[in-house]
C-alpha cells in the first residue's frame, strides 16, 4: 500500500531530527561475549518522551503526541506503535490519552510484513500491564488492531521504532483482553507480587526482549522452541543476555523432538549474546557454559566457512547465524539438537590439534539418545557421552 505524501515529507523531517540528535544517544556497543554487568544497564539507545513527541507530532498525530510525557513513553528497546490519527480519537471523548498510548504499544518491531504473517487473532501484549491487542487480517492483506484498520503502515521506521496509522473506532482495552482464549494468546506468567513494585531497569528489559523473541520464534517456524522459552520464562528472565541455539518444528517433529526438548537448557548459553560476528570468531576447542550447569559445549569447527565448511559446535552444523537477535537475546538455528560431551582431561590445542577437530563430525546421530555414536570421530582427550539419569530438562 502506497504510503499517502502527506506522510512522506514528515517522515523525511523525521529523519533529519534523529540524525541531527544521534549524538544524544548512547552509541556504545552490543554486549557480546564477556560483557561487564554494568553493560547490561546500559542500553545502546535511549529514546526519550519529547523525541517520541516530536516524532509523532511530525508525522500528524498532534492529539498523540501530547500524551507521550504524561505516559512516560520511552524506549530503550525496539517499540511499535499503532497511532489512531486525530480524527479516530474523536470517537473515545472519555479516553485517556496516556493509557491508550502504553495500550496501542508493544515492545519489539513489528512491520507490516511481519503482521501479516500472524496466525488470525494473535495476542500480543501491550506495554501496558495485562492488556493485550489481537491481530487480524483479511484475504486482501489488510491488517487490523482490535478491529481498527491500520491504513497507514510503516509510516515510520528506523529499526528501532516502527509506527503505524489507524482509522477507525478506538477504546481502551478489557481487564481481559490477555485471558481470553489465553491458550493460543502471546501472553506471559505474571510477576511475582515481590517483584512488581519496582523491577530493575535489566529485568524489565530482560522481560520484553524475552516476550518479543517468544513471539517471533512462534510466527517463523520454531513454535516448539517458543513454547519452551515461555514454560521457562521465570528461570530466563533471570539472565542478563542469552544465545538459544534452536531447531525448528520441521526438525523437531521428524525424529529430534525428544533429544532437543528434554535438554532444551543444554542449547542455551546464559548471560553472553553472542552473535554472528562473535561466533565466527571463536576458536576450536573453544568451550561455552550451558544452563545445564554440568555440560558445556564446544567449537568443534571454527569460522565461518560458509556451506562447504560451516561452523559446527558439538559436531553439529550452525545453519542459520543471526536467526533472530534482539538487544539481549541471539538465536541461531541448528540442523539437530547438540548432542553432550564429556572431558576426560582438560581439552587443549596442544592435546588434539585444529586440523583433526575441523574434520571430525557426527555422521552417526542417535535421535533417541541425543549423543555422537561411539563410530563417529572425537577429539582427543574427549568421547560423545550422555547422562541417561538427567531428566531436568525442560
Amino acid at each position: 500500500m502506497a504510503i499517502p505524501l502527506r506522510f512522506q515529507l514528515p517522515a523525511l523531517l523525521v529523519l533529519l531530527l534523529l540524525i541531527s540528535t544521534a549524538s544524544a544517544f548512547d552509541g556504545s556497543p552490543t554486549p557480546s561475549i564477556s560483557p561487564s554487568p554494568a553493560a547490561f544497564l546500559t542500553p545502546t539507545h535511549t529514546y526519550p518522551p519529547a523525541l517520541f513527541a516530536t516524532i509523532l507530532s511530525t508525522l500528524g498525530f498532534q492529539e498523540l503526541s501530547s500524551a507521550t510525557v504524561t505516559a512516560n513513553l520511552s524506549a530503550t528497546t525496539p517499540l511499535t506503535i499503532f497511532a489512531p490519527s486525530d480524527a479516530s480519537l474523536l470517537t473515545c471523548p472519555s479516553c485517556s490519552l496516556p493509557l491508550l498510548l502504553q495500550e496501542l504499544s508493544i515492545p519489539g518491531l513489528y512491520p507490516l510484513h511481519f503482521l501479516q504473517t500472524l496466525t488470525f487473532g494473535t495476542k500480543i501484549e501491550t506495554i501496558a500491564p495485562n492488556r493485550c491487542l489481537t491481530i487480524t487480517s483479511n484475504s486482501k492483506d489488510k491488517v487490523f488492531v482490535n478491529g481498527v484498520e491500520i491504513t497507514s503502515p510503516d509510516v515510520f521506521n528506523n529499526g528501532l521504532v516502527v509506527i503505524h496509522g489507524l482509522q477507525g473506532f478506538v477504546s481502551h482495552l478489557s481487564p481481559l483482553s490477555c485471558n481470553v482464549e489465553r491458550m493460543t494468546s502471546l501472553s506471559f506468567p505474571s510477576p511475582s507480587l515481590s517483584s512488581m513494585a519496582s523491577p530493575p531497569p535489566s529485568l524489565f528489559i530482560m522481560r520484553l526482549m524475552l516476550k518479543d523473541a517468544i513471539i517471533r520464534l512462534r510466527a517463523t517456524g520454531y513454535s516448539v522452541v517458543s513454547l519452551a522459552m515461555r514454560i521457562k520464562y521465570a528461570e530466563l528472565t533471570e539472565l542478563k543476555a542469552m544465545t538459544v541455539f534452536a531447531i525448528d518444528d520441521t526438525a523437531i517433529f521428524s525424529g529430534g523432538g525428544n533429544a532437543y526438548l528434554s535438554n532444551f537448557r543444554f542449547h542455551v548459553v546464559p548471560n553472553r549474546r553472542l552473535t554472528a560476528a562473535d561466533l565466527v570468531t571463536l576458536p576450536p576447542s573453544t568451550s561455552l557454559p550451558t544452563l545445564d550447569a554440568a555440560n558445556n559445549l564446544v567449537v568443534t569447527t571454527g569460522g565461518g566457512g560458509g556451506p562447504s565448511a560451516p561452523m559446527k559446535i558439538n559436531y553439529v552444523k550452525i545453519t542459520t547465524i543471526d536467526l533472530l537477535h534482539n538487544s539481549k537475546i541471539v538465536i541461531h538455528g541448528l540442523s539437530s539438537p547438540f548432542p553432550h560431551m564429556m572431558h576426560h582431561q582438560p581439552y587443549s590445542v596442544e592435546a588434539s590439534s585444529s586440523s583433526e577437530i575441523q574434520r571430525s563430525s557426527c555422521s552417526h546421530f542417535d535421535w533417541d539418545r541425543g549423543i555422537c555414536a561411539a563410530e563417529a570421530q572425537v577429539p582427543a582427550g574427549m568421547q560423545s557421552a550422555v547422562d541417561l539419569q538427567d531428566n531436568r530438562g525442560l
